[in-house]
């Protein structure tokens, strides 16, 4: 009979076969998803059943996704429905993703000298200065119309349930318990989300009905300008975009902009009128046969592009999953990414025009490459000129010269790396060793919160090849309510800048979207679908879904394992949220956010290549994702195990 110590011996044979026929293995605290005909996931329980509504109700990925971003807007996951919408399709039939951009833009009067002249170094966080136009309801309504198969009723249907009174989610109803006291600067505001005014609790208590009447009035109106339509004789397209009119040039549109002028903000009925979404093409690069997809440089998405161009030159599989050298090559080729977007990323419709296409070339990405040391951290990275490989001189090298005084590379001065709406604490660890805590956890809260901030993500695909990735945002808590019509206003204006030092691309002018953080994320192998994913998180975004990525394809691992490992985060990058003066959004050199889990060893190693160690239990925001098994024909979900995410599949 064998003996304790070979069975044994034979048991951790078996596991560590097994580890290495994968890549890599992890008992996972959620299980992976599972479907044949459909997926649905998203930020919340609740929203990801009224995805799987439309889809029980033969919807295509499209109409699920609709559902769910409108869904999701209603039980202000992070966002509300003035905020903005990204999204990317991918269109079966003509074999091609599609992008749709709407965010909304920057209203009349919101220039520059306006904000300076109030003592700003940058637009406001919060009230009704901080707004962009809404985009999410055009954004909604224009996918609909032109890639779903459902009515508008059909898809508002579970957000207007929700609307006139649903149970609230604790995480959401102690986010209004928190942010009361802005709350009541706003009438409108206080009125919604104050039930119990005057009482030790004023906010909503988890479990509790919350009603929406105005937003249920807004949406039925929406409804009521569609079915209006249709009995007119207009077609589902034409009849959608009636409701589409209605928010934006109707009583809605009127009701929006007299409720925001009351209230101190800028946005005009004109303003609202001239907005459109744009259907655009997609961005991407090829990754070891992967076609990655991504939104034009108005978003923060080209980075992730640019960071896979630069590890191509690396062999990651060899260093090893989150050993001290893979994490210092991925740390260094996100900051030069994440430098060139600081610098070279905005509105593509403005001047002066972004050298994106430089940016993603293949020649620039080696130039690139060759500025990581191998050994040490790049305290001074810096963005590059891509204007040198098409042979003509960068319109901004004086201000490159210039603006590196502005960085702080020799204080990282990181106490702590907790965002508000997270309770784990991280541990700094800086010079000392492993474990040693600092006395100090609240420091430095607000620049991680505003690194951190989350929204929300939705992922959905379909068996007839549909596939949808939206990272919407805007108008979260605490927001102000425009009038009566139960639609917070974004806060996106604070992602413009005031100063072209700081970034030439991105100064804030009227009619111009801010460069924002928002990412959704496809990938097509073979020419099909292989990744839908996408994550919450301000300026970590790009970061945590190139992990994932990498997860996936260099380390063979499951998207549920995927969402779940261990992550890094750099914050040697310039914020892109919140903040009163330049100090508060500055790079921090070699500041660098571990997951606990990482070894020992790396940590010491890490610390000796000049980084400033802090460990963390939470180093991701939710990631949301669907891979396409292909083999099998069937659909792998992940949603992360460190947020309210959800998912549904058939």
């Amino acid at each position: 009979m064998p003996t304790f110590s070979f069975r044994l011996t034979l048991f951790l044979v078996a596991v560590y076969c097994t580890i290495i026929h994968t890549g890599y293995a992890q008992r996972t605290q959620k299980p992976p998803l599972h479907g044949k005909n459909w997926m649905a996931i998203t930020g919340k329980p609740l929203a990801a059943t009224a995805g799987a509504k439309l889809f029980n109700d033969g919807g295509n990925a499209v109409d699920a996704a609709c559902a769910m971003l409108a869904a999701t807007c209603t039980m202000w996951d992070v966002l509300s429905w003035g905020g903005e919408t990204q999204a990317l399709l991918y269109h079966p039939k003509l074999k091609k993703v599609i992008a749709i951009n709407a965010l909304g833009v920057a209203p009349t009067g919101a220039t520059v000298d306006f904000f300076k002249s109030k003592g700003y170094a940058f637009p406001p966080e919060y009230g009704p200065l901080a707004a962009v136009t809404p985009g999410t309801p055009g954004g909604l309504c224009y996918m609909l119309a032109n890639y779903g198969t459902k009515s508008l009723a059909d898809v508002l249907k579970p957000a207007m349930e929700m609307a006139a009174g649903y149970p609230i989610d604790a995480q959401t109803a102690n986010s209004i318990e928190r942010g009361k006291d802005r709350i009541k600067q706003w009438p409108y505001s206080k009125d919604v989300f104050l039930v119990h005014e005057g009482e030790t609790r004023e906010g909503p208590e988890a479990g509790e009905i919350f009603v929406q009447s105005d937003l249920l009035q807004t949406l039925q109106k929406m409804v009521d300008a569609e079915q209006s339509a249709l009995r007119a004789g207009k077609g589902r397209k034409e009849a959608i975009m009636a409701a589409y009119d209605r928010f934006y040039k109707g009583d809605i549109a009127a009701e929006f902009v007299r409720g925001s002028q009351e209230q101190g903000g800028l946005i005009t009925k004109a303003d609202l009128a001239n907005w459109k979404p744009v259907e655009e093409e997609a961005l991407h690069v090829n990754y070891k046969g992967i076609d990655v997809y991504k939104l034009q440089e108005w978003t923060q998405g080209p980075a992730l592009l640019q960071s896979l161009n630069i590890l191509k030159h690396f062999d990651l599989g060899k260093m090893g999953y989150n050993s001290a050298d893979y994490i210092h090559t991925v740390y260094q080729a996100m900051n030069l990414a994440f430098a060139d977007r600081d610098f070279y990323y905005g509105d593509p419709y403005f001047l002066p025009k972004t050298p994106i296409e430089s940016l993603l070339s293949d020649d620039y990405a080696k130039v690139r490459a060759k500025e990581i040391n191998p050994t040490k951290n790049n305290a001074f990275a810096a963005p590059g000129d891509p204007y040198a490989l098409q042979g003509k001189k960068n319109p901004f090298s004086a201000l490159l010269i210039e603006r590196a005084k502005l960085s702080d590379t020799t204080d990282s001065g990181i106490k702590d790396f907790v965002p508000k709406h997270d309770a784990t604490p991280a541990v700094a660890l800086a010079n000392s060793s492993r474990g040693a805590e600092t006395a100090d956890f609240s420091a430095d809260s607000a620049y991680m919160d505003r690194l951190m901030r989350g929204t929300t993500s939705i992922e959905a695909a379909d068996s007839a090849g549909w596939v949808v990735s939206i990272t919407p945002s805007g108008g979260w808590l605490p927001a102000c309510i425009a009038g009566r019509t139960g639609v917070g206003m974004s806060q996106r204006l604070q992602s413009f800048v005031l100063d072209s030092l700081v970034s030439p691309f991105n100064v804030i002018a009227p009619g111009k979207r801010p460069r924002v953080t928002l990412t959704p994320s496809l990938a097509l192998k073979d020419g099909k679908p292989f990744l839908s994913f996408a994550v919450q998180g301000g300026d970590t975004q790009d970061q945590n879904l190139l992990q994932f990525f990498l997860n996936v394809v260099e380390f063979g691992m499951t998207v549920q394992e995927a969402s779940e490992a261990p992550n890094i985060n750099s914050n040697q990058l310039w914020l892109s949220l919140g903040g009163t003066k330049i100090a508060d959004r500055k790079p921090r050199a070699g500041s660098l956010l571990l997951d606990k889990r990482v070894a020992n060893a790396a940590i010491e190693k890490l610390k000796s290549m000049g980084y400033t160690i802090q460990l963390g239990e939470r180093t991701s925001g939710p990631i949301n994702a669907i891979y396409f098994d292909q083999k099998h024909n069937t659909l792998w979900g992940g949603s992360s195990n460190n947020g309210e995410d959800y998912g549904i599949g058939w």
